[in-house]
């Protein structure tokens, strides 16, 4: 239990909070920027026991959530249409498309499975070479050596009917374009640790020194997060804006330097469009032209119309910040996991969910 037990120790975790509630004068806005984070403070009720001037925004760290609307709508006509095996981390299933999610696609016949790694997506699709295999590559840089490995052990294993259909987002990008919101006011970032684990720190060193904001790598335990917490508001309250790690048991400034070779391998780095959010300069990874085999974009001839987000949803908003889940009048009506609205509802790091989930903290807050 080494590296669980002890960052979930109450006493340990009071201990933090009590110093939050001391070094607190001034109302402060703190971003999580993950999902991973929003649950841990949701969930283990943190988010209850901060001082009332500390006002935890949560951020667009749901690589699900921010999946475009026309994405999950080509998966599902290639998984309706081209008649092919299309596997995704369960997660991607009920998020709603135009028409159908993957689940509904599933529902109505179309060949959808669920796996928990693209790896087993180049076993299928060689252990069945007269059907074509798509993964849904879905992620933030965390998952990204997996799928661009998938596609070189594809290629090394002569497997040529094995794709993914790449949404890769990335993490600094979008922290640059929540400061660059004039509606978002952030003092001060919690990074999520996982992604550092693969890309290391050093990206986030000038958005500390363009936006002078703090950013504190943590975990997602509950000691990870009040222990980040302080050493995010001991900095605000200076006056002061550094990058820090609290991490450390994981994350190194330069990250895993062979994981990082195999995204340059396989992926550049491109636009990408966020759903609810828009357009992100720079925020994606895309599959490099010498791949193309392997990239379902250029391997299937689809086209997908952009269609409209549904209006009465905020997702955006909630996104960005600028809402809370219970702010929203759909959120537990005519929005709920079992009919949602948008991803931000079924996604197991969306905030929604978080909120809709633990329902004491929901109440409590609302």
């Amino acid at each position: 239990m080494k590296f669980i037990s002890e960052y979930r120790d109450p006493e340990l975790v009071e201990k933090y909070l009590t110093e939050i509630h001391k070094t607190t004068t001034r109302p402060w806005s703190i971003m999580e920027v993950c999902g991973g984070q929003t649950h841990s403070l949701v969930k283990n009720g943190i988010i209850n026991l901060l001082p009332d001037k500390i006002n935890m925004v949560h951020g667009p760290g749901c690589p699900v959530c921010v999946t475009p609307l026309h994405l999950i709508d080509k998966a599902v006509h290639l998984a309706m249409e081209k008649n092919v095996i299309l596997c995704s981390y369960g997660d991607m299933l009920r998020v709603p498309g135009s028409k159908y999610s993957l689940l509904e696609a599933k529902a109505r016949g179309a060949d959808v499975r669920i796996l928990y790694s693209p790896l087993e997506a180049v076993k299928l699709a060689k252990e069945m070479p007269d059907q074509e295999v798509v993964f849904f590559a879905v992620g933030f840089e965390t998952t990204a050596p997996a799928n661009a490995l998938s596609v070189l052990h594809a290629e090394r294993g002569q497997v040529q009917n094995y794709s993914i259909l790449a949404s890769h987002v990335l993490v600094p990008p979008a922290i640059e374009a929540v400061m660059n919101d004039e509606v978002a006011q952030i003092d001060g970032f919690l990074a999520a640790g996982h992604v550092c684990t693969i890309m290391g720190i050093k990206e986030y060193y000038p958005l500390v020194e363009k936006y002078h904001v703090p950013i504190v790598v943590t975990g997602f335990e509950p000691v990870d997060i009040v222990q980040g917490l302080l050493m995010t508001i001991k900095q605000l309250e200076k006056g002061v804006a550094k990058l820090e790690n609290q991490y450390t048991r994981v994350v190194h400034a330069d990250g895993n330097p062979e994981a990082i070779k195999i995204i340059e391998k396989v992926f550049y780095t491109t636009d990408r469009e966020w759903r609810g959010i828009g357009n992100i300069n720079m925020s994606g990874y895309q599959v490099r032209p010498e791949y193309a085999q392997y990239d379902a974009n250029k391997k299937f001839d689809i086209n997908i119309e952009k269609v409209e987000e549904n209006k009465d949803c905020i997702a955006g908003l909630v996104l960005k910040g600028i809402k809370k889940p219970y702010e929203c009048p759909q959120f537990g009506k005519a929005c709920s996991p079992q009919m949602p609205l948008g991803a931000p509802m079924v996604s197991s790091e969306g905030a929604c969910a978080a909120y809709y989930h633990f329902s004491n903290a929901m109440e409590t807050m609302a």
